[in-house]
Formats: structure tokens, C-alpha cells, sequence
């Protein structure tokens, strides 16, 4: 796609403005040396004079191209008629040649101008040659140096221009590539969540349906912890989703809504044991084994964990079978924090059946701070979950808190 121009006609017509300006210039400037002499100038002298500066109008489209003509009509009025003609129109040509075409041409012409000028300084007349040398040669260089210094600053203006659009999109991109790491995070945080939450709720109501009717007591009160986790996988959704609003849509439905709260914290290390409360209750027996002194832990890390031992025993839930019993081991070291979940599931030998979303959704959490995951069978039954946390790995990936 071309690039969008601001106002292209207006600019056109402001440059043959300019440029007509400067023709009349020219060609009013030089005028005066032909009365010089005190005489009225020749038809001859008119005519060169109109040869030479009306090109000048044409400068920008054909630079080369008037420079040779305006040369050309210098030389022959200088060596042909009796009447000096001022060379202001050929300087003009050069700066342009110099401005708007390679520097190899700019310096073939100027080459040649100078060329004329020394051939001019010796020719006879009433300066010195080296006062008229040095004077034409001053003229060449100032109109070259000049043509090369509005070139220099146009190329300089251009790769500012450039570089300013390659930032843009480079920015344009970064944002792309943010956004799609966002959408990626918020995905494995809805399925871990989602996942874990619905797998709970069925298993509970499976047990009210159960014991509905030997123990209606019992029955009502899974159903409250029913309600509870759906409750919870309710708050945790919204929390979740409250990170794509921006803060003026959020204050806005918060001023409309007058039951907003502020989002929860992001789960932590410390709310292990209701997690694991929740799923013993669902059925499955846990135990929670924790070695080691914790020492400070970053927020990312410790939901990281948590997202592994949920999506772990989520698994177990869905996978072990009846009669199955799981356990949670936490071991604290200075340099890593080892997390493993296994169950003695008789009810699968080998992989569970599912997507593979979620141990690809753990795998990516972990090797975001420098550790690694390992999933499979366990001999004579079951499945264990192992990975290794490094709490000073550096971050592929950084992993963001959501509050």
C-alpha cells in the first residue's frame, strides 16, 4: 500500500511556485550586468539570457539536464557575445544536481563548472586571474557545498522518518506478541481452573446422589461444598477475566455495579491445604507432606506450584479409579523447589486419557523459571507428577500475578 501523502496537490503547486520564484530571480539578477557597459543590450545577449534561465524553472525533474543546458548557454554567451551574462542560473543548476541526484554526479558537474571557471579567469580582462579564479572557484564550491549539505540533511530527515516507522511496528508488534502471550496465560490459568473446580463438583455431587438417600444430612452438606467450589470457581473466573478490562471499563461497571469487590489474590503456597481439603473431600484421600524450611518464594512461583499440584490432583480425580489414594510431597532446598504428586491408581496402567493441554500448560509454567516437568506411570500402578522449581532461575517467560 503507498504511503498516505498529506495534501499532495497543495504541495505541488507550493514547489512550481517556488520554482517559477526562483526562475524570475535568476533572471532578474541577472539582467543588471548587461547594462553594464552603458548600452542597451543585444538581441543575441536577450535571447542566451532567456536560454539560460528559463530551464531553471525544470530544475527539479531534469537537474542533470539543465545544468548541461544552462553550462552550454553560459559558455557560448561568455565566448560569443560581446556582453558579460551572469552565471547565477548555472549555480543554481549545480546546487540542485547536488541536492537531488548522487554525489558522483554533483561532482562530474561540478568538475566541469570549475572547468569553465578557470578557462574564464584566464581569459583577458579587467580582474586578475586569480582574484576572477578564486572568485568563480569560491562560487562552484559554496553552490556544491550548499547542494551536498540539503542532500545530507534530506537523507538524515529520511532515515529519521524510517526509523520512527520501523519502531512503530516494531512496537505495533511487540504488542502482538504480548497480547498473544496474555491470551496463552489466561487460557492455561482458565483450563487449570475450570478443570479443577468442575472435576471437584461432579465428584461431590456423584457422592450426594449416593448418599441421598441412606443420609440426606450428609448429602445436604456436600451440596453446600458444591455450592462453595462453584462459588470459588465463579470468583476465580472473574478475577481471571477482570485482567482483559481496561482500568476505564472496570471503573465504570465498578460505579454501576454495586456489588463489586476487588479481585482475590492470586492463589499462593499457603492455600495448598484447602486444595487439598477440597479434593479429599470429592474422594480421593491425600496426604500433604511438606520438607524442608520455605524460605521467600515470589508470587509467580508460588501459584506455579499451586497450578501444578491442582492440575496434578485434578488428574487423579478424573484418572485413579475408586479406592485410590494420592499424595503431595513439597521438598524446600536452597537452590529448587521439588513438587511431586502421585497416586496409586489401580484404575490406569498407563497415560490418562485427555487433551495434554494440561501437563503442556505445566511444562510451560515451570520452564518459565529454569525447571522442568516429568509425567508417567508409576510401577504396579498409578501416575506421579515431578517438577522442579528453581526460585532463582532466570524467566524464559516471565509468569505475571494476576490480582
Amino acid at each position: 500500500m503507498s504511503p498516505v501523502v498529506e495534501h499532495p496537490p497543495a504541495h505541488l503547486l507550493r514547489r512550481w511556485v517556488l520554482d517559477v520564484s526562483v526562475t524570475l530571480a535568476v533572471g532578474a539578477l541577472s539582467l543588471p550586468p548587461l547594462f553594464r557597459d552603458g548600452r542597451a543590450p543585444s538581441t543575441a545577449a536577450l535571447v542566451l539570457l532567456v536560454v539560460l534561465t528559463v530551464p531553471v524553472v525544470l530544475r527539479r525533474r531534469y537537474p542533470v539536464a539543465v545544468f548541461g543546458v544552462t553550462l552550454v548557454a553560459t559558455v557560448v554567451g561568455t565566448v560569443a557575445v560581446d556582453q558579460q551574462l551572469a552565471g547565477l542560473a548555472v549555480l543554481v543548476a549545480l546546487y540542485t544536481v547536488a541536492a537531488q541526484r548522487p554525489r558522483r554526479a554533483a561532482l562530474t558537474c561540478a568538475a566541469l563548472l570549475e572547468a569553465a571557471a578557470v578557462v574564464a579567469a584566464l581569459t583577458p580582462s579587467e580582474l586578475d586571474w586569480w582574484f576572477a579564479l578564486l572568485t568563480l572557484s569560491g562560487l562552484v564550491a559554496a553552490a556544491l557545498g550548499l547542494g551536498l549539505f540539503t542532500a545530507t540533511r534530506r537523507a538524515y530527515l529520511a532515515e529519521l522518518r524510517d526509523r520512527a516507522t520501523r519502531l512503530e511496528r516494531e512496537r505495533d508488534q511487540q504488542g502482538e506478541l504480548a497480547a498473544a502471550a496474555e491470551r496463552s496465560r489466561i487460557a492455561r490459568e482458565i483450563h487449570d481452573i475450570v478443570a479443577h473446580h468442575l472435576t471437584v463438583i461432579v465428584a461431590l455431587s456423584d457422592g450426594a446422589v449416593a448418599a441421598s438417600a441412606a443420609s440426606p444430612a450428609r448429602a445436604a452438606e456436600v451440596m453446600r461444598t458444591v455450592s462453595a467450589t462453584g462459588r470459588e470457581a465463579l470468583t476465580d473466573t472473574r478475577r481471571l477475566l477482570g485482567v482483559l478490562r481496561d482500568d476505564s471499563a472496570a471503573a465504570e461497571d465498578g460505579a454501576q455495579d454495586t456489588g463489586h469487590r476487588p479481585h482475590r489474590p492470586a492463589p499462593d503456597l499457603h492455600e495448598l491445604d484447602a486444595l487439598v481439603h477440597r479434593v479429599r473431600e470429592a474422594g480421593l484421600p491425600v496426604v500433604h507432606e511438606v520438607q524442608g524450611s520455605a524460605g521467600p518464594l515470589a508470587p509467580g512461583l508460588q501459584l506455579t506450584a499451586y497450578r501444578v499440584v491442582q492440575e496434578a490432583l485434578t488428574n487423579s480425580l478424573k484418572h485413579a479409579g475408586a479406592g485410590a489414594s494420592a499424595t503431595v510431597r513439597l521438598r524446600h532446598t536452597p537452590d529448587e523447589l521439588a513438587v511431586e504428586v502421585s497416586d496409586d491408581g489401580a484404575g490406569r496402567r498407563g497415560a490418562p486419557v485427555g487433551s495434554g493441554r494440561g501437563l503442556v500448560g505445566m511444562r510451560e509454567r515451570v520452564a518459565a523459571f529454569g525447571g522442568e516437568v516429568e509425567a508417567g506411570p508409576r510401577p504396579g500402578g498409578g501416575w506421579v507428577v515431578t517438577a522442579r522449581l528453581r526460585p532463582d532461575g532466570a524467566a524464559v517467560h516471565p509468569v505475571e500475578v494476576a490480582r
